[in-house]
């Protein structure tokens, strides 16, 4: 297996920013399936989603975010070791969002999933069940 086998495509790259700049050790990258966390200098820890996993996006642009011209996006999926990652400051929120939203539907698409609500009432406040576990669930199935 050569080192060039390896390397993934990236369909988009970016780092959190401070006053929007990116002089941070947090990289955010999205592929055709996964999105990307790394942190750290001289730890560095890494960590990924799957894409058909991600159950929400939402988008938060608060103003001290707005006047350095970033935004957050907020990913929720049913992943267990990471089951929100906030991209925090990001250059283009919107668009990165509207990337994720098409890129996660691409990925259910391909693995032929149909995606409907999962509602669980644990109580009067109508949660979801975070206990909830679907890697057991054939992909044809309606989740």
């Amino acid at each position: 297996m050569t080192t060039d086998s390896l390397q993934i495509e990236f369909l988009w790259k970016d780092r959190k920013r401070y006053f929007g700049m990116p002089i941070s050790f947090t990289k955010y990258r999205l592929s055709d399936d996964r999105l990307f966390l790394e942190t750290g200098f001289f730890n560095i820890q890494a960590d990924e989603i799957l894409l058909y996993r991600v159950r929400d996006i939402s988008l938060s642009l608060k103003l001290s975010q707005r006047i350095f011209g970033v935004g957050s996006v907020i990913v929720k999926s049913t992943d267990k070791s990471l089951p929100e990652l906030e991209l925090k400051n990001i250059k283009h929120p919107r668009e990165v969002k509207e990337l994720l939203h098409k890129q996660i539907e691409a990925t259910k698409a391909a693995r032929k999933m149909h995606v409907g609500e999962i509602i669980h009432d644990s109580g009067e406040d109508g949660s979801f069940d975070e206990n909830f576990d679907d890697t057991n669930l054939s992909d044809d199935m309606e989740i």
